[in-house]
């Protein structure tokens, strides 16, 4: 039977669009970090690197490769966690400056990709498709924790509306905000979706 998220993973990737809490458990993820605006062309090409690797391990037993354990299962949705560097608010006025955004974009992995399976996918795309970004790729295992979630409807430039609920819900239940870093899960393809209609999993970590 083939493993689908939208299915059996629900309460990772299909939240209500009000504040919940939730407890993430150990994922593994292909990753790719760096620095600047979220709205720019040029992320597309860290996006592009992902999807290929993770495209070599879902379509590994074509090739005579799967790793020990393969089950068919549908490719999990991009997502990304954001932070500020130094240079992200301004100094004149605390504005936020979206050039100076640093990010982990990632696409997480099924169990069965171990670290040194994916290291060998990422060195057979360097091989069959070079890509600079490459060089960059890493595989890691994160937990989250403890943390506050809801779907964002709508424009990433309204996400900070829901941010403000999320913060508001944490208070409530009496839990606090860990950093200003956060992640976001995106259902939709920014290219083909009108901005209103956008789906996207906003979450921070709590204690």
């Amino acid at each position: 039977m083939k493993h689908e998220w939208k299915k059996q993973e629900k309460q990772f990737y299909l939240p209500k669009n009000k504040p919940e809490i939730i407890e993430i458990p150990e994922m593994k993820f292909f990753t790719v970090s760096g620095e600047g605006n979220p709205n720019d062309e040029a992320l597309g090409e860290y996006i592009g690197v992902l999807y290929s690797l993770s495209y070599a391990v879902r379509m590994s037993p074509k090739k005579g490769l799967a790793p020990d354990g393969y089950f068919e299962y549908t490719v999990y949705p991009l997502e990304g966690v954001w932070s500020l560097t130094k240079k992200g608010i301004a100094e004149n006025d605390g504005s936020l400056n979206k050039d100076h955004l640093a990010f982990t974009l990632m696409i997480r992995q099924p169990d069965f990709v171990t670290y040194e399976y994916a290291l060998e996918t990422i060195e057979r795309l360097k091989k069959n498709k070079p890509h600079e970004l490459l060089e960059k790729a890493d595989f890691q295992t994160l937990a989250e924790g403890k943390c506050i979630q809801m779907l964002h409807n709508g424009p990433y430039d309204d996400e900070p509306e829901s941010f403000a609920m999320m913060e508001e819900y944490a208070e409530s239940i009496g839990v606090k905000r860990l950093s200003k870093n956060h992640r976001e899960i995106y259902l939709s393809d920014a290219r083909k979706t009108e901005p209103v209609k956008l789906k996207t999993v906003l979450r921070f970590e709590c204690e």
